[in-house]
């Protein structure tokens, strides 16, 4: 078959002593953690999560990775990431959701979608994934400049990794190559150019990466 221009190159990210993964779509999941929830203003932890995408073109491995434009308050959110191969889950990592707070608080006050403050390009940093079931417990920290600012347990999502694959069962078909972000424990905050960015989860891949200056 022939292309009105050549396509872009499949994106992939690393898996520990296996073949690359390749990503399809990535669903993201909002409102997880009930801490998180208080902490951003809600009152309803048990509510259903926040269901959201963002495009292939947000995931990137780092070591560094560019501040984004048309912000002014970019945030940082540690999450663990589930790999969906043709049998189900078949890795797992730690990500962070970047997201440009300014834009997506306005986008709320409009009663609009998220898109304009979570699906830009480079707005979901990916460490390499261990093949396997993703972990059901465990810490999950961020720290910048060497300082923690996030510190929760996988075990306190409102719903779990299956739960959350249900959830999205309801409205899409999931497919080998969909990468699912699982939320955010409290703590989130606001990110510079410069800052150092450490991210971990037990028995998962470590995740550093450094913020640099704004993209043109």
């Amino acid at each position: 078959m022939s292309y009105l221009f050549e396509p872009p190159a499949l994106l992939s990210v690393p898996v520990e002593g296996a073949a690359a993964f390749p990503v399809g779509r990535i669903f993201c999941i909002g409102q997880n953690y009930a801490e998180h929830v208080r902490e951003m203003g809600g009152a309803d932890t048990r509510a259903e999560p926040v269901l959201f995408m963002k495009p292939p073109s947000a995931i990137t491995t780092g070591p560094d990775v560019p501040y984004p434009p048309a912000t002014a308050d970019l945030h940082h959110e540690v999450e663990l990431v589930a790999a969906i191969g043709p049998d189900g889950v078949v890795a797992s990592g730690v990500g962070i959701d970047l997201t440009r707070r300014d834009l997506q608080a306005a986008a709320k006050t409009r009663g609009g979608p998220w898109e304009i403050g979570k699906a830009f390009d480079n707005g979901a940093v990916l460490g390499a994934l261990k093949p396997g079931p993703a972990p059901s417990a465990g810490a999950i920290q961020l720290s910048v400049n060497g300082t923690v600012r996030q510190d929760g347990r996988l075990e306190d999502m409102t719903r779990n990794l299956p739960a959350l694959l249900a959830l999205i069962g309801k409205y899409f078909t999931l497919a080998p190559g969909d990468l699912v972000f699982t939320g955010t424990p409290s703590g989130v905050g606001p990110l510079l150019p410069g800052d150092a960015v450490d991210a971990g989860i037990d028995g998962l891949p470590p995740l550093s990466f450094r913020m640099t200056d704004r993209k043109a």
